[in-house]
């Protein structure tokens, strides 16, 4: 089992930054890849970054050169800095490990989820 607890999260005024925090426990961190999930109000959720357990990225088209996603494995922690905020990128964020599925931009790929962290860009 993989227990995920994020933070970071906030207000802040579009065109602001902040950087997102997801702390694991339970599991060999290393030999976990990790991802970034958001959902809007009324919205499905969708997929942001992911970053595999070799420390490859991948990134949705609506966040490339905006949001970086990394990790350290000696902490256990992923972050997600994201630069350049609109109010569109409002939602809670979630992270999300998986122990086979590397890179995934799909919410069925990963087996464990935190609670999520609510961020609001204000015009």
């Amino acid at each position: 089992q993989v227990q995920l607890v994020e933070s970071g999260g906030g207000l802040v005024l579009s065109g602001g930054s902040l950087t997102l925090s997801c702390a694991a426990s339970g599991r060999t961190f290393s030999s976990l890849a990790m991802a970034w999930f958001r959902q809007a109000p009324g919205k499905e959720r969708e997929f942001v970054a992911a970053i595999s357990w070799s420390f490859y990225t991948n990134y949705a088209g609506s966040v490339r050169g905006q949001f970086t996603i990394s990790r350290d494995n000696a902490k256990n922690t992923v972050y997600l800095q994201m630069n350049s905020l609109k109010p569109e990128d409002t939602a809670v964020y979630y992270c999300a490990a998986d122990q086979r599925h590397a890179l995934g931009s799909l919410t069925y790929q990963y087996a464990y989820w935190g609670q999520g962290t609510q961020v609001t860009v204000s015009s």
